[in-house]
């Protein structure tokens, strides 16, 4: 693509040298930098991309797009200075790859918890509506059936213009994303078209990087006042901030709730670890999910669903069909008869949610046993929290490690136990090493008892001093119960 073009839809500062270049590729990692290439420099938090302009240079990069002009240019190369390299970019990569997301109805789901859920279950049930669908996800990323590994929950500019532009090639019509506050703050997004958006819920999360919860609420906000007109804003009613979300969108807005009134409304009809039976908008559906955060959960499914021209039947008898996302209250019967359930609630609400899930269904005839931990280097405010949901909610918890990153384990479970009562610590126990957390764990319990797993879900690694080290919940649990085959509920 000629330069020029690629960089119509950006305000430049100052440019030096020819705008009138074929550019073959377009790169953020100047590693990745070759013949005929433009190199993008971002001021990143950890590292800044203006250092790496001579190495993109010597693999071949022959324009660089900048916000400062380095002193010493070299000849043949064109630098072009824009105000914001990270506001540029997504318009840039939009451009490089044919503007994908104009060719497809893409579907953004953005909140603190719910995301994965919401945005893989409407993958999976326009896929059984007969389209071809595209899925970008915490978990994996998909094109039809072609898995794609995810290193983020939202890719980096070019690399989500790059899958974009393979699902309408893969003759996608559908592509439904996960946009995380990062994502939305560092504009990865930026250039994207989207056909709708949905919100799930706000509780504290990621202060580590967004430093106020006010930030973190306002990174969210920013997806909904970037919407089109021509789209749809599915917003929880339920959630304080869901209001305020889409006060200044553009984009045709729509509520759901368990509670009050709105467009998209459901109440429990009966629950067990099977499932549960809904009234959904007057119609009675069986869904194979437990929790009224998952109602919440099928509900936005529904509404997006409603809003992209399903008929409300066709779209209730997928659902009856569709299952929880792996890692996500997944659960594993033992031969004694108590359950593991797996699960991957890292935030004192998602914690608090599915303990209530599981409540919800024992209904006060067996116990339950809460394994959970802290990631490391991550907000370290949330973790007496997290301990005091476990606490306030299980018969038993066991603290333990989860991705210490680079910090000691034993300080992340010190800074969980110091949110506890003397009278709290009683039912406590913290072992550092995990594996033995969760033997321990299933060691206590009895018939009829449940065990939650909390904080890792899908993950099969433990992150410890940069390194990552193969370790699966799920798998952990069959090797204890034998070997048994899976299970799913």
């Amino acid at each position: 693509m000629i330069l020029q073009e690629l960089i119509k839809n950006i305000s430049t500062v100052n440019i030096t040298g020819s705008t009138d270049l074929d550019i073959t590729g377009v790169d953020i990692d100047s590693r990745q930098a070759a013949d005929g290439h433009l190199f993008v420099a971002i001021k990143g938090t950890q590292v800044d991309g203006h250092t790496y302009i001579d190495k993109a240079i010597a693999l071949g990069a022959k324009a660089i797009l900048c916000e400062d002009m380095p002193q010493q240019q070299v000849e043949g190369v064109t630098y072009i200075q824009v105000a914001s390299t990270e506001s540029a970019v997504g318009h840039v990569a939009t451009a490089f790859y044919g503007e994908p997301s104009r060719k497809l109805r893409l579907v953004g789901v953005t909140g603190t918890n719910g995301k994965t859920t919401i945005a893989t279950l409407l993958y999976n049930m326009f896929r059984k509506l007969g389209y071809k669908c595209g899925l970008l996800s915490t978990v994996c990323n998909y094109i039809e059936d072609e898995a794609i590994h995810a290193s983020h929950t939202t890719p980096d500019p070019i690399e989500l213009n790059r899958l974009l532009s393979r699902m309408v090639e893969a003759g996608c019509q559908y592509a439904f994303m996960e946009c995380s506050s990062h994502a939305i703050a560092q504009q990865r997004i930026g250039g994207l078209q989207f056909a709708g958006g949905i919100f799930t819920n706000l509780t504290r999360d990621h202060l580590d990087y967004h430093k106020t919860f006010e930030n973190y609420r306002d990174a969210k906000k920013a997806f909904f006042d970037g919407l089109p007109k021509t789209a749809f804003a599915i917003t929880n009613a339920d959630d304080k901030n869901g209001m305020f979300m889409v006060q200044n969108t553009k984009a045709t807005v729509k509520t759901y709730s368990t509670r009050a009134m709105a467009d998209f409304k459901a109440k429990i009809l009966e629950c067990h670890f099977g499932g549960m039976y809904l009234d959904i908008d007057g119609r009675e559906v069986g869904v194979q999910f437990i929790g009224k955060f998952n109602v919440s959960n099928l509900l936005a499914v529904y509404g997006a669903a409603i809003m992209l021209g399903e008929k409300p039947e066709n779209v209730l008898v997928v659902m009856s069909t569709l299952r929880s996302v792996s890692g996500r209250l997944d659960p594993v019967h033992s031969p004694e008869g108590y359950t593991a359930i797996v699960d991957y609630a890292h935030t004192p609400d998602a914690l608090e949610n599915v303990l209530k899930a599981i409540h919800e269904v024992l209904n006060g005839k067996g116990e339950v046993i809460t394994v959970c931990g802290a990631g490391g280097n991550r907000d370290k405010g949330k973790r007496p929290i997290m301990a005091q949901e476990a606490v306030k909610q299980s018969d038993k918890v066991i603290i333990t490690s989860d991705n210490p990153r680079f910090e000691e384990p034993q300080d992340i479970i010190n800074d969980m136990l110091a949110g506890l009562t003397p009278q709290q610590m009683k039912k406590v126990i913290s072992i550092v090493d995990r594996r033995e957390a969760i033997r321990t764990a299933c060691m206590l319990a009895k018939k009829g008892d449940v065990i939650l797993i909390a904080g890792k879900g899908h993950e099969d690694y433990q992150e410890i001093k940069g390194v990552k080290h193969h370790f699966d919940d799920k798998e952990i649990v069959h090797e204890i119960f034998g070997d048994m085959p899976q299970t799913k509920a």
